[in-house]
């Protein structure tokens, strides 16, 4: 039993491993301010968290969509240029954890330094940048992206997840 479980870890390392790396291009579409879609690939920029699509924030003492104005800045970086992005695993929701260019572009950092994105464990110092600046989100008030989920009944992702999710993903591990 314990060689059979050894066995069975291993191998989806294995093919973990097969999706850290891999270069990923195509034509693109913006999901939201840290997501993208090539075809049915779903890519989740990694070291950022962007406003959701409903969400609200507050400048000059009124309130905007700030989830949807980090979608267009993240489509107007993009512009008409290639994107490519390398792979570095998966979310538990089987997307592409990916950091990505649109030409000489880091979408990633640009998000961030623009102040349409916080940092999400990296880009600290575009953060600090943007902050100064008092760039984007940081022109005003907001709730970070993480917690305006939880407030407001969880993820966004929430229609990828379940069933659908686990499904999707076991078919990519197995290369199905």
């Amino acid at each position: 039993m314990a060689v059979l479980v050894v066995a069975g870890v291993a191998f989806v390392a294995a093919r973990l491993q097969h999706f850290a790396g891999i270069e990923i291009s195509g034509p693109v579409r913006v999901v939201d301010g840290d997501s993208l879609a090539i075809g049915n690939r779903r890519l989740r920029l990694l070291g950022i968290d962007a406003p959701e699509l409903r969400q609200r924030c507050q400048r000059d003492g009124a309130d905007y969509e700030c989830g949807v104005e980090a979608a267009s800045h993240l489509r107007a970086l993009i512009g008409g240029e290639p994107v490519t992005c390398k792979g570095e695993g998966l979310d538990r929701y089987g997307r592409d954890l990916v950091r990505c260019m649109a030409g000489t572009t880091d979408l990633n950092e640009m998000m961030v330094r623009s102040g349409h994105a916080i940092a999400f464990g990296d880009y600290r110092l575009a953060e600090t940048a943007a902050r100064l600046e008092k760039a984007g989100l940081w022109a005003g008030e907001f709730q970070p992206p993480k917690q305006w989920r939880a407030v407001h009944g969880g993820l966004s992702e929430d229609i990828h997840a379940g069933l659908s999710a686990v499904t999707a993903f076991l078919r990519r591990l197995f290369g199905v």
